[in-house]
């Protein structure tokens, strides 16, 4: 390509050989000179990262609130000096600016020292004549800890700042940032009123996943704000739609959104993974139906009309959950047998099969368990909604709903939702082929996590260390943990969000597959705790997988809100011990709540819990149906192992509306002593639990303990314990 040579007003040039040549010896040198290398812009590094100080003033003024962000809160210290605030990057950075906005109680004389470490410090930055108010300092230097170290006081108060920012770069001290944002990837489909065929494109998306159970299609349906006539989406496996309003009602189908079960003869216990979420429907012939089972959430959805939970024809289904939802009309579970409704408003509700739970249910029937099967809570202790995309404008956002406390009813019908938005140039938009590595790069940075639809193998832990983080997936994005690896781990921290993903057991046995809090975690998250709703676990079915336990709680006050951890009793790479999984769910935290507990199929105990003060409100259970023999499930002297079972040296616990059923259809003549297990004492408590036979293959000898009579025979009728103790 030649030279562009701007024209100029001054005499003209020789045009002779000599000038000729040398414009061709300057392009070859141009064309030989490396690249100057590409720096990225410093960017903010200490936002929402782990804090401490030598001291804090008030319980309120923590070190945290100097690195959330949010101009109105603070860290302040005790009266004396010296005192000092850190903040824990996560990984060497290269610092370029810190920015201290203090209070009226700010420093005359400070330090900013940098540590690869935390112990060991340097001087980036001293002054003994600094002013307060806002300061943006010029410092150069590496390092993964950045401190201010006071040492005299300004006022007769100790330190107050409002923000401490750090500015940088990662990657080697200097090298590249990863980019927030940007496109969603292929198998996102958006729509607005105005796209041409949109019935055709729902129907061909339909047609490859309606019977894909195990499949690799991944996909997600987003309908911008407006109204959308004539519609049927039949939603397959794997398959997400929803709407990108703040509301539900900004997005309105005169149509329905369907599930039914034609692929498998009418039978919906296998119409599982697939979601509807903030859409508002007026259904076709008045009522909607959505016959799913398991990890197939109904959330922040406005049915204007009637809700059926059954297939065509009533055969044979095992579901459900709704949340945040508002059904004008009935809903009809019919063959359902068992459903968790949670926060919603409903018209009203015709029937139950074994379980029907409910909790901040505005319309819900009362009690009656166990004829009819209902459990219902006035309100739900504590919850917060899942995170959603929607756009802002033309703007692509993600809202992080606030936390609720005894709530009921939805949080969007009374005004704006209350919580927080984030713009998606926050989030690292993860497309299949990205590494671990990268994607723990991007938390480093201190980049939220944007699963586009797909599925992601990794060779090490996704390391979430820093409060607050969204790990939201599209589509049912699947992580699949290779050479024995746990999945992902997340750090005892603040307000973690993980959300809407699947996580697959690989052929090499993992210790864990996902982690909430590391062992020993003891931080109190009361006032924002880490939410893990509709996040899947899966072991075996899509080809041989195991793992030990498949999860594990050990941060206080963790909020698991519908979850579904199955061990495979159909598909691939499936057998007692092909898919080796001896425990589903393990709580070693304090205080935790489980909305929707969903445990199937493992070699031992499904469900145990070691933490004080735990509640599940609804649980949903089957015993491992390939056990051998009794021998193979035989626990010491105990015939079986619980499906759930509490610690010994547990002293408070409580649980709602749960159930454990078993078909040993390898072998018959299995017979378990319990579905439940649990301590005698004042504060262990639980309501409405039952236990099935289904057609008498295998056998309960008792409920809980040694209460409740035996299941007999092959009626299929439950045995109950109302209370217990």
């Amino acid at each position: 390509m030649p030279l562009a040579v701007p024209r100029s007003s001054g005499p003209p040039r020789p045009s002779s050989t000599a000038a000729l040549l040398a414009a061709a010896l300057l392009a070859a040198l141009i064309a030989v000179l490396p690249a100057p290398p590409a720096y990225a812009e410093p960017v903010l590094l200490s936002q929402g990262r782990p804090a401490t100080a030598s001291s804090q003033e008030h319980t309120w003024s923590t070190a945290a609130a100097a690195v959330d962000g949010d101009a109105g809160t603070r860290w302040s210290s005790a009266a004396a000096d010296p005192q000092w605030l850190q903040v824990d990057l996560g990984a060497s950075a290269s610092v370029e600016r810190v920015v201290l906005r203090w209070e009226t109680a700010y420093a005359k004389a400070f330090r900013i020292q940098l540590s690869a470490d935390g112990t060991n410090w340097t001087d980036a930055y001293a002054t003994t004549t600094a002013t307060g108010g806002t300061q943006s300092l010029a410092v150069s230097g590496s390092g993964r800890y950045v401190r201010m170290l006071g040492t005299a006081r300004a006022t007769q108060w100790g330190y107050s700042l409002w923000e401490f920012q750090v500015y940088g770069t990662t990657g080697g001290g200097g090298g590249p940032q990863l980019p927030g944002g940007g496109d969603l990837g292929p198998n996102v489909l958006v729509f607005d009123p105005s796209t041409p065929n949109i019935q055709g494109r729902l129907d061909e998306v339909f047609r490859r996943q309606e019977s894909a159970q195990f499949g690799t299609g991944r996909y997600q349906l987003l309908f911008k704000p407006g109204t959308y006539d004539n519609i049927n989406a039949q939603i397959g496996f794997y398959t997400s739609i929803s709407g990108l309003g703040l509301s539900p009602d900004d997005t309105t189908f005169n149509g329905d959104v369907t599930v039914d079960a034609g692929w498998f003869n009418g039978n919906a216990t296998q119409n599982f993974w697939r979601s509807a979420e903030n859409l508002a429907l007026k259904p076709v012939n008045g009522t909607n139906r959505w016959a799913v089972s398991q990890a197939a959430p109904f959330r922040r959805m406005h049915v204007k009309g009637g809700l059926n939970l059954a297939p065509d024809g009533y055969g044979w289904a095992s579901g459900g959950y709704i949340a945040d939802s508002k059904v004008d009309g009935t809903v009809g579970p019919y063959s359902q047998q068992q459903w968790y409704t949670r926060d919603s408003s409903v018209g009203g509700w015709t029937n139950g099969v074994w379980n029907m739970v409910f909790s901040g249910v505005q319309g819900a029937p009362a009690t009656g368990f166990p004829n009819p099967p209902y459990t219902t809570l006035d309100t739900t202790p504590v919850s917060r909604e899942k995170p959603f995309l929607y756009l802002d404008g033309g703007e692509y956002k993600v809202f992080v709903p606030a936390k609720r406390t005894n709530a009921r009813g939805t949080s969007w019908g009374n005004g704006a939702p209350q919580g927080g938005s984030l713009p998606l140039s926050r989030f690292y938009v993860v497309k299949p082929g990205a590494t671990a590595a990268t994607i723990n790069q991007a938390l480093a940075q201190g980049l939220h996590l944007l699963f586009t639809p797909g599925i992601y193998h990794v060779d090490r832990p996704i390391e979430v260390n820093r409060p607050d983080t969204v790990v939201l997936g599209l589509g049912y994005a699947t992580i699949i943990p290779d050479n024995g690896v746990t999945a992902m781990k997340v750090a005892d921290v603040d307000g973690v969000r993980l959300a809407g993903f699947l996580i697959d057991a690989g052929p090499v046995n993992s210790r864990t597959l996902l982690e909430v809090g590391p062992e020993g975690a003891s931080a109190d998250h009361a006032a924002n705790p880490t939410t893990v709703q509709d996040v899947f676990i899966r072991i075996g079915g899509a080809g041989p997988g195991k793992a030990t336990t498949s999860m594990v709680v050990n941060s206080d006050d963790t909020i698991i809100d519908h979850t579904w951890v199955w061990r495979a009793d159909h598909g691939e790479g499936w057998g007692w011990e092909t898919n080796r999984a001896d425990y589903g769910v393990r709580v070693n935290g304090d205080d935790v709540l489980a909305t929707g507990l969903f445990v199937e199929h493992f070699n031992k105990y499904d469900v145990e819990w070691f933490g004080e003060r735990g509640r599940t409100i609804f649980f949903q259970n089957e015993k491992a149906y390939d056990a051998p023999n009794q021998a193979a499930v035989q626990n010491g002297s105990t015939k079986g192992y619980a499906a759930y079972r509490v610690d010994d040296s547990v002293t408070t616990h409580e649980g709602w509306g749960m159930g454990s059923y078993c078909y040993y259809n390898v072998d018959p003549t299995i017979r378990q002593d319990h579905g439940f297990k649990a301590p005698v004492k004042p504060g262990v408590r639980f309501h409405s639990l039952s236990v099935v036979s289904l057609g008498g293959n295998g056998q309960f000898e008792h409920v809980i303990n040694d209460r409740g009579g035996p299941t007999s025979g092959t009626s299929t009728v439950p045995s109950t314990v109302t209370h217990f103790p």
